[in-house]
Formats: structure tokens, C-alpha cells, sequence
């Protein structure tokens, strides 16, 4: 009796998406692998850029020793899954990360634009799964900042998992991350 299987998508691994960067099919394009699917990016206009910078100095100077801040560079969140978070704040140095990159942050930022339903649903859906406990997104649409915390189980998003906590902050508003509680970030100085 012959055995029948439906057609299914390919999910590719971490190890298969380096293989094919590695031989060239990737070039000229800024892709993440996110749930096995290999996704095109947008490119970065310039106030997406300025906000990256805005954000990546701002949580810089704001925690200092023992974490460090990394700007789209990629974030190994399980076999099939290594996004580039436009900023990470992780915990440690960054000689810690030399043979692997970090599984983790204590606060991950996405600057949305062109972006913003995506980082709202797959990326929030992705963090969550992760555990990052504090993820924003940098509204730069409605010049706001939306908080995401509590992350767990979640039937609903696209990979099972959501935040129980959603803020959504106006621009003359501030925030305190979680892991730097003595600090107060003014969502005027992420905003470009």
C-alpha cells in the first residue's frame, strides 16, 4: 500500500538558511529566517535608520555595564527561527557572544513603518514564543510606542504564543524597562 502525503511547505533550518547565504542566494537582500520561512525585508528608509540610532543610543546610555546593545544583528531564537531585532539589549558583554549569537534579551525594539502589522503579529508572535520578556515596537507611523509584556501561551497569534500586557504610549509619555527599573526612557528621545 503506498503511503500518501500531502504537499506541504519546506520549513528551512538555521544551519540550511546559512548554507544558502553562504552560497550567494541572498545577495543584495537583508532577509530573516522566521519560523523556517525565509522573509524578505523591506529596505530602511532614513527615518527608520535615524530611529534605530536613536533607540540603540538611548537604551546605550540608559544600562550601561553588564548589557549591551546589538542593531540588527541576528538573534538565534530556535531552530528554525533567527530574526535581526532592529535593537537587543542583552545581559553580559559582547565577547560573550563571540561563537554564537545571543538566544535571548532582556528588551528588544522593531521601528516599524512599512513593517508595523507584521512586527505587531508574526515578530510579537515570534518574541513571545522566545520569552523576551519587553518587546517594543517604535510606532514612527503614529509617533508612538507599543509595549508588549508577559509573554506566554497563546492560541491565537501565528506561532502560538502572544503578551498578556499591551501599552500603547503617546510620544510626550515615558517607559521603564523592566530589567533597568531605576531608569526612565522618554518616548521623545526614541522618536526621530
Amino acid at each position: 500500500m503506498e503511503l500518501l502525503i500531502e504537499p506541504r511547505a519546506h520549513l528551512w533550518t538555521r544551519s540550511e538558511y546559512y548554507r544558502m547565504a553562504e552560497a550567494g542566494l541572498f545577495e543584495g537582500r537583508h532577509v530573516e529566517l522566521i519560523e523556517g520561512q525565509v522573509i524578505e525585508m523591506s529596505p530602511m528608509r532614513s527615518q527608520h535608520a535615524t530611529a534605530v540610532a536613536l533607540v540603540a543610543r538611548t537604551l546605550d546610555r540608559i544600562f550601561g555595564k553588564g548589557h549591551f546593545v546589538r542593531w540588527q544583528m541576528p538573534l538565534t531564537a530556535g531552530e528554525t527561527s533567527e530574526p535581526e531585532p532592529d535593537v537587543a539589549v542583552i545581559a553580559g558583554d559582547v565577547r560573550d557572544y563571540r561563537e554564537a549569537h545571543p538566544t535571548t534579551a532582556v528588551l528588544i525594539v522593531e521601528v516599524a513603518d512599512t513593517s508595523l502589522a507584521y512586527d505587531r503579529s508574526e515578530k510579537a508572535s515570534l518574541y513571545a514564543k522566545a520569552g523576551i520578556p519587553d518587546y517594543w515596537i517604535l510606532n514612527l507611523i503614529d509617533r508612538q510606542l507599543e509595549v508588549r509584556r508577559g509573554p506566554g501561551p497563546d492560541a491565537t497569534p501565528s506561532f502560538g504564543f502572544g503578551y498578556a500586557d499591551v501599552k500603547v504610549l503617546p510620544s510626550v509619555d515615558s517607559i521603564t524597562p523592566l530589567s533597568m527599573p531605576q531608569a526612565t526612557v522618554a518616548v521623545s528621545d526614541l522618536l526621530p
